[in-house]
């Protein structure tokens, strides 16, 4: 804790008796003097400021000059104890019934007697150095997170390739554990980092066609064996024209719907239902959410005071609530961001409903998903950059599952040496590396010239600002991937990138 005592100065103060002229004098000579304090028996009686005495002998300094001080002084200053936290004073400030324009302070010890003087820009000057640290300290919190969220990426990987192969069922057993722990870990991690950049207000939406009757058909297969296996019935239903397509972030609806279920699934077994209807109005669409269920396992006012109520409960004791706070709370704000908060209520005899109506804009679906890339036939052969072993693994367990082999190198120097035998097709290249950045790797690359030269590189990186994009592509990037790397996001790049070019060969022949 930063102390006022730190910031104080110990400056002698003037006697009650000392004349105007006299103090004057003494902030003419010390052009560093903010105020003075009036002290009488060791305690602080009075302050005086530069700029008010100085203002006053402009316009009556003969009349003044003789009068003491005591006449004159501010009889009321803000008086602290000099071993005050520095943030909670300024803190305070704000519900002071004494006006902001005073800008001095008179500290003193725990006898009440005189100890110095303060200035109020000195004190804002350290809280906005306390506010840029805790925000720095965020950030960096923040991308530890990101990097947790790579590692259990990776993870998931290993668990999915251990996953293919024959094992016993105890080893099985174990590899399915540890893959849904992690899964459960790196859901838990990303909430985190988008809740955190909710309250920054950078939670990015990105809107898009979407087709309800996909996204429902999607969340049931997603949750319908999760939900038996925890004891409870999970039923989706569509309400609406099946081909009815909206524009909307989809990822981040089904984010809350995921969230609403396991909220649900937390509260005991019992019957869980989903229902998403879609009505027409005019060029728009209302379209009504909610997750209802019967279960009994927790008391409903409990859980509908956390699906309402801010993070940091009592009740949360376990990693299981805190996660599951941490999902609820980035649902409210998801929603709110949407323009449809979420709304909840106990139902009778058992459970909650949890809901939200908004209003999208109607789109044409069925181009779109006639439109949607798909991966050449063609195996492509891909070099993967990344000094980080798991990044790599990830990247390695994505190729083989859009069927592309892959080779792997650790740092910029490394891929410009494995690139100049040119028998890659695409090279996915990470951005912070040591010896040679991603960067500096993918002009040397262009440089080469020829085919070799014209090889599609692709950022890997979790900083794809439009700054940062604008430097990648300007030094021949085709395109970026954010990490934790999405498959379909990484499957649009691909295709782009590599899909035509068994159509050119075609046309060539």
């Amino acid at each position: 804790m930063e102390t006022l005592s730190r910031l104080i100065e110990k400056r002698e103060p003037v006697a009650p008796v000392a004349s105007c002229a006299e103090v004057a004098a003494m902030f003419d000579a010390d052009p560093t003097a903010a105020a003075i304090a009036v002290v009488q028996d060791e305690r602080p009686i009075g302050i005086i400021y530069r700029d008010v005495l100085q203002g006053m002998m402009r316009v009556a300094g003969e009349a003044l000059a003789a009068t003491p001080i005591v006449a004159v002084m501010d009889s009321t200053p803000r008086i602290v104890p000099a071993d005050s936290d520095a943030n909670a004073f300024v803190d305070s400030l704000r519900d002071s019934a004494q006006p902001v324009f005073r800008t001095a302070y008179v500290a003193i010890d725990d006898a009440g007697r005189y100890v110095g003087v303060g200035g109020l820009t000195s004190l804002l000057s350290v809280h906005q150095r306390r506010r840029n640290e805790a925000r720095d300290a965020r950030a960096l919190i923040e991308r530890m997170a990101m990097d947790i969220g790579d590692h259990l990426d990776g993870v998931l990987a290993i668990t999915a390739r251990l996953e293919q192969q024959r094992l016993t069922p105890d080893a099985a057993a174990f590899v399915r554990a540890i893959s849904d722990t992690s899964r459960d870990m790196s859901e838990t991690v990303g909430r985190a980092i988008d809740l955190h950049r909710s309250a920054q207000g950078h939670l990015a939406f990105k809107p898009e066609p979407t087709r309800l009757r996909d996204l429902a058909d999607a969340l049931e297969a997603r949750w319908a064996h999760r939900a038996q296996d925890g004891g409870s019935t999970l039923l989706v239903s569509y309400d609406g024209d099946p081909e009815c397509g909206v524009e909307l972030d989809g990822e981040r609806l089904m984010q809350v719907f995921d969230i609403l279920v396991e909220n649900a699934l937390a509260g005991g077994r019992g019957m869980i239902e989903v229902r998403l209807t879609a009505r027409p109005e005019g060029d728009l669409v209302r379209l009504d959410g909610q997750v209802r269920d019967n279960t009994a396992g927790h008391d409903a006012e409990e859980r509908l005071a956390r699906l309402a109520g801010p993070m940091g409960q009592p009740s949360l004791q376990d990693r299981s609530e805190i996660a599951l706070s941490v999902g609820l709370a980035l649902a409210r704000r998801i929603m709110r961001g949407m323009g449809a908060p979420l709304h909840a209520e106990a139902n009778r005899g058992a459970g909650v409903t949890v809901g939200f109506s908004l209003i999208a804009r109607a789109v044409d679906t069925i181009a779109a998903h006639a439109g949607e890339p798909t991966l050449s036939g063609r195996a492509a052969h891909i070099l993967i950059v990344d000094d980080n072993a798991t990044n790599r693994m990830v990247a390695e367990a994505l190729c083989d599952m859009f069927d592309c082999t892959s080779e792997q190198a650790v740092d910029g120097v490394e891929a410009v040496e494995m690139a100049r035998g040119g028998r890659f097709d695409l090279i996915l290249m990470d951005i912070k590396m040591p010896r040679m950045d991603g960067v500096a790797a993918t002009r040397a690359i262009r440089e080469m010239g020829g085919r070799i030269g014209q090889t599609p590189v692709v950022a890997l990186t979790a900083n794809a600002d439009p700054m940062d994009v604008q430097t990648y592509i300007a030094a021949g990037m085709q395109d970026v991937v954010e990490k934790p790397i999405k498959p379909e996001r990484l499957a649009v790049v691909l295709s782009a990138l590599l899909g035509g070019e068994d159509e050119a060969e075609i046309e060539a022949a």
